[in-house]
Formats: structure tokens, C-alpha cells, sequence
């Protein structure tokens, strides 16, 4: 009887799927490109929640933010929250003794160690196919920096590989450098 429930309550009532979500951040992200975006990785006061860099500014996390927010869900919060819960487990690289909703959500390794928490760690991979649109692609560059992108729905020239929304340095761009840099984290965050 209970598994007749069950099945009737997802035939009615059937949950987005994680390829509709997928395919909305991958829009969100695309539509950043036709911003004009300078690289900036100054400290900023900002509002919370839902504070942002000024708009003609950013990082490579902020292409990330931005997408999310596009689709309602502030990383910034998020992140905030449960580093205050969980500080101790998030990296030590910047010296603080407490989180800060000015710049937490904007390093990498902490939206890494956010989206290992409370999204779906994928496989790391060198097959272009298990990267899809809607997934986060984190980097580390030949000088030790991270870097993060997301995966569009936009496929290379050769059609073997999506492009990748970022922002290393020459604005929010849409380019195929999905193997460009080592790639060490793979996720997909979803609500």
C-alpha cells in the first residue's frame, strides 16, 4: 500500500528534475557573458544577505554567484550559514578566526568544500561527457591558484566538449577550457 503512495505521489507530483535545474544555471551562466565584467578581486563590504560585488566587477566566483542568483538561491547566505555552523571544517588559507559574509562565498576552496557539503561531488574525469551543462568545474593554475566555472549548454567548435562560463581574469566568458588547467573538483548544486 505504501509503495502504491509513493508512486501515485511522483506520478502527480513530479520533483524538477536535476537535468531541468541543470539546464537553467547553465542558461543563467550564459546570459553573464553579455555582461561587461572587469576582474577585481578587492574586499568589499557588502550587503546581506544577498550582497554583490558592483556590477561591472568580479572573479571567477562571482560568475558562480551571479548564476545561482539568477535562479534565487544567494550562495553568499548559504555559505555564511554553514560556515557559522561548521567553520572548522572549512580551509584556514586567509587567517580568520570567524567567517565573514564579505568574502567567504567569493574563495574557492570554500564554495569547494560548501558544494562537497550539500551538493553532489562528481567524478573527476578527462572524459568531455561527464562534465554537463549545470555542473561546477573547479581548477588548480600552473601558478597554485584555484579557479571555478560552470559548465554551459554551448558545445566547443569540434562538438566534443561544452564550453565553460568563468572569469580568469578578462571578464565573465564563455570558452573551451574545460581541460585547459587541472581540474580538482567537480560538483552539481542543486535546490
Amino acid at each position: 500500500m505504501l509503495h502504491h503512495f509513493i508512486l501515485i505521489s511522483i506520478l502527480l507530483c513530479p520533483p524538477q528534475t536535476q537535468s531541468q535545474f541543470s539546464q537553467k544555471l547553465a542558461k543563467a551562466a550564459e546570459s553573464l557573458t553579455q555582461q561587461t565584467v572587469r576582474y577585481d578581486p578587492a574586499y568589499y563590504r557588502l550587503d546581506y544577505p544577498n550582497g554583490d560585488v558592483p556590477a561591472d566587477r568580479g572573479v571567477c566566483t562571482d560568475v558562480v554567484i551571479r548564476a545561482y542568483r539568477i535562479l534565487d538561491i544567494d550562495l553568499q547566505k548559504e555559505v555564511h550559514e554553514d560556515m557559522k555552523a561548521h567553520f572548522s571544517l572549512y580551509p584556514k588559507n586567509w587567517g580568520l578566526s570567524r567567517p565573514d559574509p564579505n568574502i567567504d562565498h567569493r574563495r574557492v576552496p570554500n564554495l569547494m568544500t560548501f558544494f562537497s557539503r550539500h551538493g553532489t561531488s562528481l567524478p573527476i574525469t578527462k572524459k568531455p561527457e561527464d562534465y554537463q551543462p549545470g555542473h561546477i568545474v573547479c581548477w588548480r593554475l600552473a601558478n597554485g591558484m584555484t579557479h571555478i566555472g560552470i559548465v554551459s549548454g554551448k558545445k566547443s567548435r569540434d562538438e566534443k566538449r561544452f564550453l565553460i562560463v568563468h572569469n580568469i581574469g578578462g571578464g565573465q566568458v564563455l570558452e573551451d577550457v574545460l581541460f585547459e588547467y587541472n581540474i580538482i573538483g567537480h560538483y552539481k548544486y542543486e535546490i
